[in-house]
């Protein structure tokens, strides 16, 4: 069955056509990028209840789908007809504190409806979105995660980034797949990630309704496929209002020309969308269905964010301005290309580390020295501006390369702590601790070291922020 979403229809009538009945009893969980929007925005709704919930603080699990595990009762992984099962939730994973005048970052999920089918165990995450805001600007950002990129995962070696989800909650480690997850992403992009969130389909297309749709302003048309319903739609180019399920599909769907790039794209453009339609009609949606969202989003979303810091959060989030909400999305050409895994049986996205980093620096700061706007500085002036601190050691069978290497690099401007030696190593090696892209940019540079020579291990308690292991490859200019 087709259908075509006629732009001329008034809006009384799209609302009578929308579907009444209750969702699917089996919930399937996608869309993490959703709860940016529904968690924040909706929390920010019921100022009324405040009192009642205010003491929120442990995890929200799912009703009716396993968030922890996999396996079905009483059969056999992914027989037919079989429900998934519920089990305990993972072990919270801790949430670092936010001081509420200080940058804030959320990791925000969604996991693959695809091994939810296949009942095969833990699933992957099929999206992966962060968002950051900065109260001292009043600026935000958002950055789309590929599931296919080939990451550290710590613990678990190189894979892609979807696994870290499953790798967590399979192994049963402390604070499961969320926790995994995020000390991945906070490892890649050298970032501190304070909460996260996951959201279930179920209770993003019953926000979605409540609210009274979505307003999009679509590029270009577009034919997607309602889940779990035999029918497409044909979504038309211009400003459309889509009902849930409609916005659902119109951000998951991939059939364009750059696939799941362009639905990252897309899933921007409806949380946008959520948190104007918030701010169009707040009296509306507080008084007429502030009770029924709120159940709506404390009975689909697992987060370890407390009722107290959401709703300073959603506060904080209605006033950064649409124009101060900087996007990215790690794609093609510049930050990542196609690949082959080692072993030859994944096809995977290869991150360009150094260009992700100048995109991380653009979203998720607020200096003067960042992206864009430091393409005109000299490099050594970026890199003196991040002021970090670098630690250098000889790897090399040549006794005191160090000491020399470190009398050259202090002349052109590095910051060196501290020297020593290491165990003997062919290929001269940079680690990254906390995120600085304009140092390990000038080190690569002078150094001339390979790009797979570089490794983000955030660790914010760190003793310093770069460390070079000189390789026998390394000769002192």
């Amino acid at each position: 069955m087709q259908e075509d979403l006629d732009k001329t229809q008034p809006a009384r009538r799209r609302r009578e056509r929308r579907r009444t009945a209750p969702p699917d009893k089996m919930l399937y969980i996608i869309g993490g990028a959703f709860a940016v929007a529904g968690l924040i925005t909706a929390v920010l709704l019921f100022q009324f209840v405040k009192g009642i919930v205010s003491s929120w603080s442990v995890t929200t699990d799912l009703p009716g789908i396993a968030v922890s595990g996999g396996g079905q009762p009483g059969g056999t992984p992914g027989a037919e007809g079989a429900q998934p099962e519920i089990l305990p939730p993972s072990n919270e994973l801790e949430a670092r504190p936010w001081d509420g005048a200080s940058r804030v970052t959320m990791l925000i999920m969604g996991l693959d409806l695809r091994d939810w089918e296949a009942g095969q165990g833990a699933p992957r995450t099929d999206t992966m979105v962060l968002l950051t805001i900065d109260p001292a600007t009043k600026t935000a950002g958002m950055m789309s995660i590929p599931r296919d990129l080939w990451v550290n995962i710590p613990g678990y070696g190189y894979s892609r980034i979807n696994a870290a989800y499953q790798f967590g909650e399979g192994s049963q480690l402390p604070g499961g797949g969320p926790g995994l997850a995020v000390r991945t992403v906070e490892e890649f992009l050298g970032i501190e990630i304070n909460y996260y969130a996951v959201v279930d389909f179920d209770a993003f297309v019953t926000f979605i309704d409540l609210i009274g749709g979505v307003e999009i302003d679509v590029p270009e048309r577009i034919r997607v496929d309602i889940i779990d319903k035999d029918k497409s739609i044909l979504i038309r180019e211009g400003r459309q209002t889509l009902p849930g399920q409609w916005a659902l599909a119109y951000a998951r769907a991939r059939n364009s020309e750059n696939g799941d790039f362009d639905r990252a794209l897309r899933t921007q453009l409806v949380i946008l969308g959520i948190r104007q339609r918030i701010l169009d009609y707040p009296t509306e949606i507080v008084f007429e269905k502030g009770p029924e969202i709120w159940n709506t989003i404390i009975s689909g979303v697992k987060t370890n964010i407390t009722f107290d810091k959401a709703f300073e959060l959603g506060l904080l989030a209605m006033q950064v301005d649409i124009q101060n909400i900087k996007r990215g999305v790690i794609g093609p050409p510049d930050m990542v290309t196609f690949a082959t895994s080692p072993d030859g049986t994944q096809q995977v996205l290869k991150p360009i580390t150094q260009n992700i980093r100048l995109l991380r620096d653009e979203i998720f700061s607020s200096g003067a020295l960042i992206g864009p706007g430091a393409v005109g500085a000299a490099p050594v002036d970026l890199m003196v501006a991040e002021a970090a601190t670098v630690a250098l050691y000889n790897g090399s069978p040549t006794a005191g390369l160090a000491g020399d290497t470190q009398t050259y690099l202090v002349a052109q401007g590095v910051n060196i702590v501290e020297v020593g030696n290491a165990e003997q190593t062919t290929y001269t090696t940079i680690i990254d601790y906390t995120g600085k892209p304009y140092t390990i940019q000038f080190l690569v540079d002078l150094l001339g070291i390979q790009n797979t020579r570089i490794f983000n291990r955030f660790d914010p308690d760190s003793a310093v922020d770069v460390e070079i292991i000189l390789g026998s490859d390394w000769q002192i200019p």
